[in-house]
């Protein structure tokens, strides 16, 4: 990589940052198409937010990818948030060109069950209700799910969720449960998302939420968590032969959806998606 006196600055901001994947993908994305940019990673302390905001802003960067913990306390220092951003209720991408704040991680993983199958018309169950299940389950809806169920060991904050998905008028069906009742309900859906830990390194060996016992062929399973590549889950998904998708494909995605933000340009999604497994040593 090249860096000149012209050069464009993006980069990461959480706590911890070391181990993200986004810099080699979005560097050999740059580098793929010649741009005059580069893709950094800060560590910034939650106490430092504010001042990280203005400080990129005075040093003229271009945009921010924002990840835990930072995701929601960054809104109050934005003049403006996306749409989707405002009803998820948290931000993961910044264009400092308008100081606007997006959310792609619910994108991102609509794109990646698409390859699959469409959304559209499909009862989905997602389980969990934390950042990532909110991002999915409003997306879901965006991109017209027929039902959604979410189910959570705290009941209650997966109804809190449902019901905040309700409000939002883009869909008429969405239920809570407990995450003990999943073999019951596995029968009667479409897609599975799992926004769960469950399975992520380096708690490789972990129970999957659901087995293969109570899949069906024609169900789609999809996983959040991205290291490793073959979850628990996703091998009982296998076993099961309903079809898997892959949690790098979420993270492929919504970071092509914020390149796209930054730089007004299709992201080159083969480019980025074999960075991607070169670093993971796929």
């Amino acid at each position: 990589m090249n860096i000149k006196g012209s050069t464009n600055i993006v980069g990461l901001i959480g706590h911890p940052v070391e181990h993200s994947f986004s810099p080699p993908m979005h560097n050999a994305a740059f580098q793929s198409l010649g741009m005059d940019y580069a893709y950094v990673a800060f560590d910034v302390n939650p106490n430092d937010l504010s001042s990280a905001i203005e400080g990129a802003r005075s040093l003229n960067i271009k945009g921010f990818n924002v990840t835990i913990p930072h995701k929601i306390e960054v809104m109050q220092y934005l003049n403006e948030l996306d749409e989707v951003a405002e009803l998820i209720g948290a931000v993961n991408t910044i264009d400092f060109k308008n100081l606007k704040g997006y959310n792609t991680d619910g994108i991102g993983a609509i794109k990646a069950i698409e390859e699959v199958t469409k959304v559209k018309d499909r009862d989905v169950i997602v389980a969990g209700a934390g950042g990532a299940s909110r991002a999915i389950s409003f997306y879901l809806a965006r991109f017209g799910a027929s039902s959604i169920t979410i189910l959570n060991r705290n009941v209650e904050r997966a109804q809190s969720l449902a019901d905040d998905v309700l409000a939002s008028d883009l869909i008429g069906d969405v239920n809570a449960d407990s995450i003990s009742e999943i073999d019951n309900l596995l029968g009667d859906a479409d897609i599975l998302v799992d926004t769960t830990p469950l399975g992520m390194d380096p708690h490789i060996d972990d129970e999957p939420i659901a087995t293969a016992d109570n899949m069906h062929e024609d169900l789609v399973v999809f996983d959040a968590v991205y290291n490793p590549n073959e979850t628990v889950l996703l091998k009982e998904a296998i076993k099961a032969k309903a079809k898997p998708v892959y949690g790098i494909k979420m993270l492929l995605y919504q970071g092509a959806e914020s390149f796209k933000i930054w730089t007004g340009r299709d992201a080159p999604i083969d480019v980025m998606e074999k960075a991607l497994n070169e670093y993971l040593g796929r």
